[in-house]
């Protein structure tokens, strides 16, 4: 029981209980909870900021793993990153080069992809910058080993096919001319014959007496027949794959149909002076992903170093050419 409180009532002269009013009390239960209601939520946010709980302290030091994990991932990456350049570095110059293969270009292999959305559920953490950069960089890095492995298929296509890519590729003379003595105008900018101005010539010009035999100079299908055309008369044009076509111009025969599929060093044609010719020559050129590429570069099978080398110097002479 709490102990009763007395008063001396000057009035009565005598000690009388004292009575505290309700309001009095009220007050006093007020402040009393007020205080501790204060004094509670102090300690809890003391206790909150500066103290952990066990289970805090456990997800704490996961947190701190998973960061260090996180950063050795990254730097594992880099080094995964730096070995794949190096790869597609190989791959663009060396092996898709062998087998006459486009390199792929940057923009498809560095290509983004996905938006920002993607990575929208790990933003809002504390580790949010981290998360999000290291799943971006295993993202690209997947995708680049896709694109690279796709070019590893394509290259072990080609290499299974590799003979019948070297036997299509054109690689002889159209004309049996290993004296050299037959070339009449080399590729580039030459003095037209009919116009008499300069004009770039898209073909290599081989004088020969009419009715010479006409080779084709790799495996393919003749994709075109043109008869009496007024600029290249007769013409044969071979589609040889992998890119490449040869055009045979100028002939006074023609000795294959449209469809035919014809072998290297096969006669496809005579020599002749067709078309706007000022005499009996065979015009010839070599189409690379359409675009007309120097025929010189590609008279390496029949030919031996001294004779490359002086034939480089008769075609690059700027003369007159015979169309």
């Amino acid at each position: 029981m709490p102990k009763a409180k007395f008063y001396f009532n000057p009035n009565s002269l005598k000690y009388e209980r004292a009575v505290l009013p309700f309001s009095k009390r009220l007050l006093r239960v007020t402040w009393w909870v007020a205080s501790m209601l204060v004094f509670s939520s102090v300690v809890i946010t003391l206790a909150y900021n500066y103290l952990d709980s066990p289970k805090e302290k456990q997800l704490k030091r996961e947190i701190s793993e998973l960061t260090f994990q996180y950063e050795i991932l990254q730097k594992r990456m880099g080094q995964a990153e730096a070995v794949l350049s190096e790869i597609q570095k190989n791959d663009d110059n060396i092996y898709r080069v062998i087998f006459e293969a486009e390199p792929i270009p940057s923009s498809i292999r560095e290509a983004g992809f996905g938006g920002v959305d993607k990575y929208k559920v790990l933003s809002g953490l504390d580790n949010s910058q981290l998360m999000i950069e290291t799943t971006m960089r295993v993202d690209k890095l997947l995708k680049r080993l896709y694109i690279q492995s796709k070019s590893f298929d394509e290259i072990f296509a080609l290499a299974k096919s590799k003979n019948e890519m070297l036997a299509s590729i054109p690689a002889i003379q159209p004309i049996s001319n290993k004296d050299l003595t037959r070339i009449a105008s080399g590729f580039g900018y030459r003095i037209h014959p009919v116009y008499k101005t300069s004009k770039m010539h898209t073909g290599i010009d081989f004088a020969a007496p009419t009715s010479t035999d006409v080779y084709a100079t790799g495996n393919g299908i003749v994709s075109s027949v043109e008869k009496g055309g007024r600029g290249y008369g007769n013409c044969v044009v071979i589609r040889h794959g992998y890119g490449y076509e040869t055009l045979y111009g100028h002939l006074s025969k023609i000795l294959v149909r449209s469809g035919q599929r014809v072998k290297r060093g096969d006669i496809i044609g005579l020599v002749g002076s067709s078309g706007m010719s000022t005499a009996p020559h065979l015009h010839y050129e070599i189409i690379r992903n359409g675009a007309k590429v120097n025929p010189v570069n590609y008279f390496y099978n029949d030919l031996t170093p001294e004779q490359y080398e002086r034939m480089l110097d008769i075609a690059s002479r700027a003369n007159q050419s015979f169309d």
